[in-house]
């Protein structure tokens, strides 16, 4: 409720008084970028277009984005800030001509809105940069504010001001870095204007993020292995996010979404964090206690980001607000002790190196100076009643006498209502009345007409705005509005004296409150490593190694085993430097793409520092997570099945090096056979050149002799089984979902494995459709076609008619 109504607010003074591109002054503010929403601002502002990226969840980051001009174009500037979690997070690289990497950036931090420079966004003069990233966020909010205020000098400023002493070192690591520092600078002057409020000195996390420090997992393939969303069903979850997700606060689960996105690559710290779950697997009590005391923490992060904003208007909303965040931050720092005291015995080093920042004496100096100031019995409640009561008497008594007076009168009114006036309305109408409250409507009368007969179905005239839901009546009297409204002039009283007693107590605590980062970093981080114990408590997970081979034993697919009442079918997988590129061929349905996404779903939960679904596994760490899976065409890009092929194809081919993980299914059969097998064969070529791990499935038999000339490529087929189907008296095909060495046998296969007496039936159903241009007709004896099921389908048949 905090930033309710700013974005509104923001949006209209835009309206109003700005214009694009203006060198003069806003009539409103000198000190104001100057801004205007693109058009691709209007619109619903929930973001839908993303529901196939992100999970369900509020969001609230705004980045800036800047890219060098002349000889430094390529070379991008980011900056972005979480409305809720007071962290700046910059960062720079060097990109190539299909900006890969900014794209999948802006895509793993969902933003709100994107802030770019006016002179890059130019009506018939943009450039390629802001042409990309309006094509791929297109329910995005847009805004472009003068070059000027991306100023790398006003940017250092910014960071020298705002950052605090324990990551000040970033000012080391970006004093050179131009780009991130423009951006940085029109970020915070933005977030100033739309907030209408500053940030405290010293009070802001700010670190910087390269690119090289965790792997990229590009959106489409992010959206192929349902890492954070269901192809299916975006409301269920089952996706790798639901199977690991048993974290207990909101700092917790955006961790775990962010580390799927951006899995580490140094392998010290991703065995570290594998020590720490084997830890918590073997000790029940740390597990269990460090659980019990996790889930009772509120949203640190949160907390942070409004305990350190300084609103540059005192309005009743801004005081409720830092009257409650200072009730949540007490109710927070009480948890340092349990949560210390379930965390002694641990001995692993990160485990001990999180205890040792909890010894830290300043939450000990925070406590006793809101203890002086707040009633020990002030504490966070469920309710907005309860939660209001607990704010009126948060103060302690006998330090502002007025205050002590307004919360009497409180009192009183709020003993009236309750006590007096709806008691005397219920006797007088003989009637069962009780009292309500919300924070919409203030305190209200309800009653239940269980077994009550109103006289002629109607309630007496004096009560007004009457509803019913079922069996309860919801109504109130003139008087009681009155005394509504009395209360809430008491109450406005009230929070303006706690507030300024308030601000005056957060001005002597500001100086300590930055350890409250390390204690939001602690349980985020605690709260992720008990997710993965949890999740491998339900199952048969193992830890990983880490060597220069993939090496999996019986492993299957974690998603899959969430789904099926069965545990799935376990299979083996071993690639090296020297065998590097496996093609995998086997009838429709026989689990070649499961199989392809099983391994990209292992090699992210080993770099994310979970246990994996397998026997043994050994893992080379990847710095490039790449798929080519589907097979669907694109109406709003204008992409045919066959382009959206080579758009993806050639997306992996410009971006891929020796240590990226490449997955292709089904490579080519959007054009027909000759020239499906053409595409694939040039690609199969230029990929075993490097030296990156590859797992091509296919159904071009053709593409596996390509064994011949090439060493390092090997053979797999999933096997068939043919059995005797005795109501047909046919043969079909049985599927064992086993994989193993060499080319499948198997050339003509229908839905059931042989052609059935039903097909004339199935004939007409497809006979509907026009068959595409990429059937291929070869002799009488065969015809390919892309069925309404969207499966491809071969049948073997004598054709009368085409």
């Amino acid at each position: 409720s905090y930033f309710g109504n700013k974005r509104a607010y923001a949006e209209n003074i835009v309206a109003s008084n700005l214009t694009f591109g203006a060198s003069s002054s806003s009539a409103r503010d000198t000190n104001y970028p100057q801004t205007l929403k693109t058009p691709l601002s209007t619109g619903n502002p929930q973001r839908s277009g993303y529901k196939n990226w992100t999970p369900q969840m509020e969001y609230s980051v705004i980045v800036a984005v800047v890219e060098g001009r002349g000889l430094a174009r390529g070379e991008i500037g980011m900056a972005s800030i979480d409305l809720k979690n007071p962290q700046i997070i910059l960062s720079q690289f060097a990109d190539n001509t299909t900006y890969a990497k900014v794209i999948t950036k802006l895509k793993i931090l969902s933003p709100l809105e994107i802030i770019m420079s006016n002179t890059a966004c130019a009506v018939g003069n943009s450039t390629k940069l802001f042409t990309l990233i309006t094509e791929n966020f297109k329910n995005v909010n847009f805004t472009t504010i003068q070059r000027k205020y991306f100023n790398e000098t006003k940017g250092l400023e910014y960071i020298e001001q705002l950052c605090i002493a324990e990551f000040s070192t970033v000012l080391m690591e970006v004093q050179s870095k131009y780009y991130c520092l423009a951006a940085v600078a029109a970020l915070l002057k933005y977030v100033e204007f739309i907030q209408n409020s500053v940030y405290a000195p010293k009070s802001l996390k700010i670190c910087f993020q390269g690119s090289e420090q965790t792997a990229m997992i590009d959106s489409s393939s992010a959206q192929n292995l349902e890492l954070l969303i269901n192809n299916q069903d975006s409301r269920n979850n089952h996706t790798l996010f639901g199977v690991l997700n048993y974290t207990k606060t909101p700092g917790g689960s955006r961790r775990l979404r962010s580390n799927i996105l951006e899995p580490l690559v140094d392998i010290e710290t991703i065995n570290m964090r594998l020590d720490c779950v084997q830890e918590l697997l073997q000790d029940e009590e740390l597990f269990f206690g460090l659980q019990s005391v996790i889930s009772r923490f509120l949203d640190t992060e949160q907390l942070l980001s409004v305990l350190v904003q300084i609103p540059k208007q005192d309005t009743v909303n801004a005081a409720e607000s830092k009257i409650t965040n200072l009730i949540y931050l007490k109710h927070t720092l009480e948890l340092v002790d349990p949560l210390k005291i379930a965390m002694k015995n641990c001995n692993t080093p990160l485990l001990r190196a999180y205890y040792g920042s909890l010894e830290d004496k300043r939450f000990g100096i925070i406590l006793e100076k809101i203890k002086t100031v707040i009633n020990d019995d002030a504490r966070y409640m469920k309710g907005c009643l309860n939660m209001r009561t607990q704010k009126c008497y948060a103060v302690r008594s006998n330090i502002n006498e007025f205050l002590d007076i307004a919360r009497r009168t409180y009192t009183e009114i709020v003993d009236d209502i309750a006590g007096r006036m709806i008691s005397q309305l219920g006797e007088k109408y003989s009637l069962p009345l009780r009292t309500s409250f919300s924070s919409a409507r203030g305190f209200f009368i309800q009653m239940t007409t269980d077994c009550l007969a109103l006289p002629s179905d109607q309630l007496p005239s004096e009560f007004i705005k009457i509803s019913k839901v079922k069996n309860s009546y919801s109504f109130t009297s003139a008087d009681l509005i009155k005394m509504n409204e009395r209360c809430q002039e008491s109450l406005r009283e009230i929070y303006h004296m706690t507030y300024m007693i308030v601000c005056k107590l957060l001005s002597e605590i500001y100086e300590h409150i930055h350890c409250l980062y390390k204690l939001s970093d602690t349980v985020s981080m605690l709260d992720m490593l008990l997710s993965f114990a949890h999740a491998c408590t339900l199952s048969d997970y193992v830890r990983p190694e880490f060597t220069d081979t993939l090496a999996i034993k019986q492993g299957w697919h974690p998603i899959l085993e969430k789904i099926s009442a069965e545990k799935p079918i376990a299979n083996n997988t071993y690639i090296t430097e020297g065998s590097n590129f496996l093609i995998i061929t086997g009838p429709n349905m026989s689990g070649k793409s499961t199989y392809l996404k099983q391994i990209a779903l292992c090699q992210i939960m080993a770099q994310i520092g979970s246990y994996v679904p397998a026997e043994y596994s050994s893992f080379r760490i990847t710095k490039q997570i790449f798929t080519r899976i589907s097979t669907d065409d694109d109406i709003e890009t204008n992409s045919s099945t066959f382009m959206k092929e080579m758009k993806e194809i050639a997306y992996i081919l410009h971006n891929a090096n020796d240590k990226s993980l490449i997955l292709i299914d089904e490579l080519g059969r959007g054009t027909n056979t000759e020239e499906g097998i053409g595409i694939c064969y040039a690609v199969c070529e230029y990929l075993l050149s490097l030296k990156a791990f590859t797992l091509f499935a296919t159904h071009f038999l053709e593409l596996c002799h390509i064994d011949a000339l090439y060493l390092n490529v090997e053979n797999m087929h999933f096997e068939v089984q043919h059995v005797k189907n005795t109501s047909r008296n046919k043969e079909a095909i049985l599927y064992t979902y086993k994989l193993s060495k060499g080319l499948t046998e198997e050339k003509n296969y229908a839905l059931d494995g042989t052609l059935s007496p039903e097909f004339p039936q199935l004939w007409q159903m497809f006979a509907v459709l026009p068959i595409s241009d990429g059937s291929v007709l070869r002799g009488d004896t065969s015809v390919v076609w892309k069925g309404w099921l969207g499966v491809y389908t071969q049948m073997t048949c004598d054709i009368y008619f085409l």
